[in-house]
């Protein structure tokens, strides 16, 4: 689209305006290293407290794990927020990203119901859940600092 064209639609104006001004390419940057770092402690934590992680295993999604199994997730969540912390394999990093925290936010449906007191923490599942989505949605235009492989990664 020139610049001396029509947008076609607003969509189409607002995505220009955005990205002519930068701001989408650091939004994006800025969701990236958010929820990579977010990946990256959960990862950390599943090394450091694997005690924990495996009875959250237990509580939450009926699962017996052994202690070496809850490390071993921890450190593929850690490779998986590095990953999207360098902009790799988007389609891949960003999906698995937002499935894991689907299935996790999903697990925890009871708590989401009944918010206050003991579970409001519960709470903070939904805004991270919606950035995964944005993530995803927008992978594309996440170009910035991306360490992607190819040109042809960043148009999948």
């Amino acid at each position: 689209m020139s610049s001396s064209s029509p947008p076609e639609s607003r969509t189409d104006f607002f995505k220009e305006a955005a990205k002519n001004s930068g701001q989408l390419d650091v939004a994006l940057l800025i969701l990236r290293i958010a929820l990579a770092a977010f990946l990256l402690l959960f990862g950390i934590d599943k090394l450091v407290a694997t005690e924990t992680t495996v009875k959250v295993f237990a509580h939450f999604y009926g699962l017996a794990i052994a202690p070496a199994v809850a490390q071993t997730a921890g450190v593929l969540e850690i490779l998986l927020g590095l990953a999207m912390l360098a902009g790799l394999w988007k389609t891949i990093t960003y999906g698995l990203g937002l499935l894991l925290h689907a299935i996790s936010t999903l697990v925890t449906y009871e708590q989401l119901l009944f918010p206050f007191g003991e579970n409001h923490l519960f709470i903070a599942s939904i805004p991270v859940l919606a950035a995964f989505i944005a993530l995803f949605l927008l992978r594309r235009l996440d170009t910035l600092l991306s360490l992607a492989a190819s040109a042809r990664e960043e148009h999948k």
